[in-house]
């Protein structure tokens, strides 16, 4: 069983309550628009981490992550994308790929709007973290963790920090 943090569109930032719940996970995902590597060598120094790219990102960041990250957990198949849609408004760049061969988990960071869908018809569960940096339209931020034990997928759980500017 892993236990999975998932958080997306930091814009630079990292705090001690964000890395409070990556010290409980197994492993961290980050869906793009990671702003400052810092924020992603905060985490690598506690916990394995997978992640994309995003469209903010600069070419030192888009050289050390891909624009697309395909993997197993367990024996789940995971595709993570920055701008990727939802059901059924994949974006045009993922749409056909989705289509003919779906994972079990499709992962997008960019609109800072928290979801989690599935897609019936393909039988895919769909999550947006939201966003948990401070820059952006959202008043709440946002991450979201949960389990993944063989093929099942469980407890998920949305944590909130609803102070979007925190002093530190």
């Amino acid at each position: 069983m892993k236990k999975i943090l998932l958080l997306s569109d930091t814009h630079s930032y990292i705090d001690d309550d964000v890395l409070k719940y990556v010290k409980q996970a197994d492993e961290v995902w980050h869906a793009g628009d990671i702003g400052d590597l810092k924020v992603t060598d905060a985490i690598k120094e506690l916990k394995p981490l997978r992640g994309v790219y995003g469209n903010i990102d600069d070419a030192k960041t888009r050289g050390e992550f891909p624009e697309h990250n395909r993997f197993m957990c367990e024996d789940v198949d995971v595709w993570i994308t920055h701008i990727g849609g939802y059901p059924p408004k994949y974006n045009l760049r993922v749409i056909e790929e989705i289509r003919k061969n779906p994972p079990k988990i499709f992962i997008s960071g960019h609109s800072h709007i928290l979801k989690v869908m599935p897609d019936k018809k393909l039988n895919v569960l769909h999550m947006n973290p939201g966003a948990v940096g401070k820059h952006g339209f959202h008043k709440v931020r946002t991450m979201l963790r949960f389990t993944i034990d063989g093929k099942k997928i469980d407890n998920l759980e949305v944590v909130e920090f609803p102070d979007r500017h925190p002093k530190n």
